[in-house]
């Protein structure tokens, strides 16, 4: 019995050039909800690290607009 492909959902970081940044920094989760949580609570760590930039990606498609990561 195989398991079924569960969905990947993921954040691409970019920096203020547009660039990516290592995609090690964010987990791949099965859920949208886990995965925006999971931004929700690093966003500033992240920004501080030089992403200006989150992209989330379902299955390697962008699955929202993107977010900016910096302070309002």
């Amino acid at each position: 019995m195989s398991n079924p492909i569960r969905p990947r959902w993921e954040w691409v970081l970019v920096d203020e050039l547009g660039q990516a940044l290592d995609p090690a920094l964010s987990p791949v989760f099965t859920t949208q909800y886990d995965a925006e949580e999971w931004l929700g609570e690093r966003w500033r760590s992240l920004a501080a690290v030089g992403a200006a930039e989150a992209r989330l990606m379902h299955d390697g498609v962008q699955a929202t607009p993107p977010l900016p990561l910096r302070a309002p």
